[in-house]
């Protein structure tokens, strides 16, 4: 079992207090963004032992588990992250793994630099995610039912928004958020900031429903992501609960701290609320164009008192542990590859103490015990 020394990311819409408050320690002014854990070669952590991807590349099979390797092949599947939102983040979606391969075959065939501000597809890999909060947190998942999003849309009186209105109540609803997602995207920037203005002081005016709104026009003035971000679902997760976001569906993370993990990728396709490259084309094949609820997931528990968060993929299983003063141990032994993650209290992984924040990397097959009074975090895969 290795201790694990994390990096964190200083991206502008960091929190600047949320990971230090977790940690313990002193805010340094500046944002801190996430906190990974994991072999991503960007950032992998780092053990006694050297950083984990030299550890897994060095005896792939003795750290993962046979099974995990020919599954998955020789490099851990996820990535975990602490992730704190200070700012909203972009307004995206993830392609499936089909897309994901098609996409990088044909960038790769043409030419793109990887590092390309232009371009789509940085891997040949879904990704899938799940957000599990450990404060409230603010999202927005999914598309809303076309007649909820265009009586949102009137609400604000504002006459150029009034075309969206009606295509809204258009059918069927997969055309009618095709055709308005479209069309946002796709109008003249000028115009567009106008509307967004408007639609930002009418936001402003109204409170209540629309706070959220206007407070995505104040940190993306004039992005048309600000009338795609009022077609979605708005989600305010309790501590505890979780959102998983699958191929295709646009979602943003707003505000708050939560315990992330992800399939190893960099497949992002944005729709907004960003200076990046938003490729409309590529977007509007990925984009699921279907309305729903989003589905927010609460953790069921088992005998033993592991709480598991239930998703339909294999690169990831999050669970987490809450142990109570004076709890026995539990043994969370397992022949696939872990990492736990202590968020609250005091607790025992091994041999290694852990307080909120730190964290521990588990090798296939090694006895693994918790006990203590606290919540841990289990990142794991399905193989």
């Amino acid at each position: 079992m290795d201790r694990l020394n994390n990096t964190i990311r200083p991206y502008a819409w960091g929190s600047t207090t949320a990971i230090p408050h977790l940690l313990g320690v002193e805010p340094t002014g500046e944002p801190q963004a996430e906190m990974w854990m994991g072999a991503h070669p960007g950032a992998p952590s780092r053990t006694a032992r050297g950083p984990l991807t030299e550890v897994i590349d060095g005896a792939p099979e003795q750290e993962m588990g046979e099974r995990t390797v020919a599954k998955f092949g020789p490099r851990l599947p996820f990535l975990l992250k602490i992730l704190a939102a200070g700012a909203p983040l972009s307004l995206q979606v993830h392609p499936n793994l089909h897309q994901a391969q098609e996409g990088y075959d044909d960038e790769e065939s043409r030419g793109i630099p990887v590092d390309a501000g232009h371009r789509n597809y940085k891997d040949a890999n879904h990704k899938p995610e799940l957000i599990c909060a450990l404060t409230e947190f603010d999202g927005l998942c999914g598309f809303r039912d076309p007649a909820q999003a265009a009586d949102l849309l009137a609400g604000l009186d504002v006459d150029s928004l009034k075309p969206y209105v009606d295509l809204l109540h258009a059918h069927p609803e997969e055309a009618a958020l095709r055709e308005v997602l479209t069309a946002v995207l796709s109008a003249d920037p000028e115009d567009m900031a106008r509307t967004v203005h408007e639609t930002a002081v009418a936001c402003e005016r109204l409170g209540g429903a629309y706070t959220p709104y206007a407070d995505l026009a104040h940190h993306y003035p004039g992005d048309p992501g600000v009338i795609a971000a009022m077609l979605l679902n708005h989600v305010r997760l309790q501590p505890g609960e979780a959102l998983f976001l699958g191929a295709g569906v646009p979602h943003a993370y707003l505000n708050g701290l939560g315990v992330e993990i992800m399939a190893n990728s960099d497949n992002v396709l944005r729709c907004g609320l960003t200076p990046k490259h938003v490729d409309v084309p590529e977007l509007l094949r990925i984009v699921r164009f279907e309305a729903g609820d989003p589905g927010v997931l609460r953790p069921e528990a088992s005998p033993d008192g592991e709480e598991v968060y239930e998703t339909p993929i294999d690169e990831f299983r999050l669970s987490r542990y809450v142990l109570p003063e004076g709890s026995a141990a539990h043994d969370l032994t397992r022949e696939t590859p872990q990492v736990l993650l202590c968020t609250a209290g005091s607790v025992q992984a091994g041999e290694h103490p852990l307080r909120p924040g730190e964290s521990v990397f588990v090798p296939a097959g090694e006895k693994a015990q918790v006990s203590g009074a606290g919540t841990v975090f289990r990142a794991t895969v399905v193989a």
